[in-house]
């Protein structure tokens, strides 16, 4: 194939513009925030379910509260009535003696309830402390969440801008090079991994990085202006330049 040294150079342009477009495609997929996002938002939904594990617990407990103060009262206002009677000598001689004995047996009952009253009054406090920090830490990490997703999107921003900018320069550059050498150049981007086009700089070629050997220097140096050279290890596009030591 054949094409002048301008659109050669003019192919080397196009290159440092597909290479920067590939940079920036990268640099999009490849952001640290969006890392420091997926371990933030796997965080943040682990503590909303400790949070809901612990408001769950709180709320049991607090029925457990309740149950227990409403034992506790009942023994109290039995035995309250129990008291009345006995001060008040209501019923026989063995009646009251039974209500006495009861009332002991109440006064007991009382104490153990309201030691278990204690206990689970104490774990409600425990588990309020709990519920709290959860939801201390879900707030953090949610706040974190919106700041490292805001990030994201200036980041995103930015190089969306310049691809755009980018990819314009390239929409305007590319016919330039016409439709055959743009097509091998195409071609031959695809099979090599986006880079087609090198500069051939002090005898070594701009894409794999491989020093010439004399037969190869001989024939690019011999070759035509106008030719097109491929590197025969990397079957790059090989561009000749004021710089490549031939």
């Amino acid at each position: 194939m054949k094409a002048d040294l301008a659109r050669q150079w003019r192919m080397l342009d196009l290159q440092k513009l597909d290479t920067r477009l590939a940079q920036l495609a990268h640099k999009k997929r490849s952001l640290p925030v969006l890392a420091q996002i997926e371990t933030a938002t796997k965080q943040q939904e682990e503590l909303f379910e400790e949070v809901v594990l612990a408001r769950t617990a709180a709320q049991d407990v607090e029925r457990e509260i309740t149950k227990a103060e409403d034992a506790v009262q009942l023994v109290r206002d039995r035995a309250a009535r129990n008291q009345q009677r006995l001060d008040a000598g209501q019923g026989a001689p063995k009646e009251l003696q039974a209500m006495q004995h009861e009332l002991e047996t109440l006064a007991r009952r009382q104490s153990a309830l309201e030691d278990e009253e204690l206990e689970v009054m104490e774990r409600a406090e425990e588990l309020r402390a709990l519920l709290a920090r959860r939801e201390a830490q879900k707030a953090e990490i949610d706040e974190r969440v919106v700041s490292l997703v805001s990030e994201r999107d200036v980041a995103l921003a930015e190089i969306d801008v310049e691809t755009g900018e980018v990819a314009a320069k390239r929409d305007q550059m590319a016919p330039g090079l016409g439709t055959e050498l743009l097509g091998l150049y195409e071609k031959v981007r695809e099979q090599c991994g986006g880079l087609a086009a090198a500069a051939l700089t002090q005898r070594r070629c701009g894409g794999c990085g491989l020093e010439l050997n004399a037969t190869d220097l001989a024939r690019f140096k011999n070759a035509p202006e106008d030719e097109i050279l491929r590197c025969d290890e990397c079957r790059r596009i090989i561009v000749r330049t004021s710089e490549s030591g031939l």
